[in-house]
């Protein structure tokens, strides 16, 4: 699953730069994570580092986007061109 950001975001801003795949941006009131580039960190981190620095956990899974380790891993590939 890509993940995503809730409205209870604060702007903090301490979690796009935590993103290897550049998937988190601002958006119009809070940040937003671009479901075709998130990874949940498969293929960088055991475990993503969004939720890792996130101070109000406010990034949970995104249900719309149900992915398993091997779509992510196959996903994580293409973005960095290792196929």
């Amino acid at each position: 699953m890509a993940l995503m950001i809730t409205d209870e975001c604060i702007n903090c801003d301490v979690c796009e730069p935590e993103c290897p795949n550049n998937a988190i941006s601002q958006g119009a009131e809070i940040y937003e994570i671009d479901p075709n580039k998130c990874t949940e960190c498969v293929g960088h981190y055991d475990e993503p580092q969004c939720q890792q620095v996130c101070p109000v956990d406010c990034i949970p899974l995104n249900p719309e986007r149900v992915e398993t380790k091997d779509q992510l891993m196959d996903k994580f590939l293409k973005l960095t061109a290792q196929k």
